[in-house]
């Protein structure tokens, strides 16, 4: 069950939440009522009372009322180290969504480099170079932790290694067609 997004949501219990950009933690109470403005990628996008965008994890779902999503991560992925593709990888990466922005990272053009070499005991360590839209974004380790982990879902995936990185600065351009059409640009 997807949240309406028009109708205030009262939160259920209290809940820590990383507030949208800065990347702060904070606790919302039980009983604060919130909207939910975007649930892509397992986690949830909330407004504030007082008008902050905060981000809910999946896993605490609950506190809005619903059954946390299937997140990509928790997947059943054969942990066949002889299947791996770099396909997979992508398709992983395309599962991690800005919170403010309803497009994956992918699309939105963030992944400057994604290589994968093979390790010499088995699998594969992928290796990532990320952007965010905004140097001072905070919220590149929390789009750090959730890429690390959706990679190491997909097939022969043993170690990931992800570098956020600010050179090239990210803009417009780096956007996929896709993305500009959804975001009408």
């Amino acid at each position: 069950m997807r949240p309406e997004r028009s109708a205030p949501i009262a939160l259920r219990r209290d809940c820590e939440v990383t507030l949208i950009p800065g990347g702060q933690r904070m606790t919302l109470t039980a009983g604060d009522e919130v909207l939910v403005t975007q649930s892509l990628g397992g986690s949830y996008t909330i407004q504030t009372g007082e008008g902050y965008l905060a981000r809910i994890n999946a896993e605490d779902a609950d506190v809005l009322g619903l059954e946390p999503t299937d997140s990509p991560e928790t997947d059943e992925c054969p942990a066949d180290n002889d299947l791996f593709e770099m396909e997979r990888v992508i398709e992983q990466l395309k599962t991690v969504f800005d919170p403010e922005i309803p497009v994956n990272v992918v699309d939105l053009g963030l992944i400057y480099a994604c290589d994968a070499q093979p390790l010499p005991g088995g699998g594969h360590r992928v290796e990532i170079k990320m952007s965010m839209t905004a140097p001072g974004c905070g919220m590149g380790d929390v789009l750090r932790e959730d890429a690390i982990a959706r990679v190491k879902a997909a097939p022969g995936v043993s170690e990931v290694d992800i570098e956020l990185v600010w050179d090239p600065p990210w803009d417009m351009s780096r956007m996929s067609e896709a993305a500009r059409l959804q975001l009408n640009f």
